[in-house]
């Protein structure tokens, strides 16, 4: 995982070894219990926002802002995987910790999925599936199974259920994997993958990874998606908005990838 992207690393726990405590830790299982370890990471979300933009935002935005955070960089302990090395690892939010100012992350490795000929299939805890749809079933379960419990801490402070949290988790899937497969110099396999992975009725998930491509001013191609949740950053800062924010019309999402594409 650092490897492909340093500004995340993870730590695998031995057998019998405790989780990281302290200095900044938390228990992901304290985050979807929704009480006091809930109450200090998003104290963290109010004070940057404070700090950045001198203002206070909403509680609700605050906790969307806090959801953002945890499950960009837990969704890529599920796609980098099976992106990278087609394995597919099952992370209960009891076996994750998180230090969010440092970017890591640790885990207690148990059970993968992967690949009949994958030279790890062998290994304690591998399950073997048939082919490529049965690995794709793999993340998706290895996803929900993880983010279900945090949606549901999350939630009630963001004041979203059901379908608009399910939506902000597709989200964080697909952008998750998009950005780090850019670093990668594979941005086409990562969003052909990522449409094959969610291709629309794939409940819990809401709709499609949802790309399409844009005509940028010099007739060459932007590529954009429609997001399926919105992170509410607009109540903070309407003019920074990310180009890909569901209340950009293709006009400024033009000019925003444009400026972007230019840096």
């Amino acid at each position: 995982m650092t490897e492909a992207y340093p500004h995340l690393s993870v730590m695998e726990l031995g057998p019998g070894e405790p989780a990281p405590v302290g200095a900044g830790w938390v228990a992901v299982a304290g985050l979807a219990a929704g009480g006091a370890d809930l109450d200090t990471f998003l104290a963290w979300d109010s004070a940057q926002v404070q700090s950045d933009y001198g203002q206070r935002a909403r509680p609700d935005v605050v906790a969307s802002f806090g959801l953002h955070r945890y499950a960009w960089p837990a969704c890529l302990l599920f796609t980098m995987p099976w992106f990278l090395l087609r394995r597919v690892p099952r992370f209960p939010v009891e076996h994750v910790s998180f230090q969010r100012t440092l970017g890591r992350m640790a885990v207690r490795v148990g059970e993968f999925a992967c690949l009949p000929g994958d030279p790890a299939a062998t290994l304690p805890g591998a399950r073997v599936v048939p082919d490529e749809d049965a690995l794709r079933a793999e993340v998706r379960a290895a996803v929900a199974e993880h983010m279900e419990p945090v949606l549901g801490g999350f939630g009630p402070r963001m004041r979203r259920r059901g379908r608009a949290l399910w939506g902000m988790a597709t989200d964080e899937i697909v952008e998750g994997l998009w950005y780090v497969a850019q670093l990668l110099g594979e941005e086409r396999r990562a969003m052909a993958e990522l449409e094959r992975l969610l291709p629309g009725a794939t409940r819990p998930y809401v709709g499609t990874a949802a790309f399409r491509e844009l005509t940028g001013p010099s007739g060459n191609a932007l590529t954009t998606r429609d997001r399926a949740s919105c992170c509410f950053f607009y109540t903070v800062d309407p003019e920074d908005t990310c180009a890909n924010c569901p209340r950009n019309c293709d006009a400024v999402r033009i000019e925003k990838l444009t400026a972007a594409a230019a840096c």
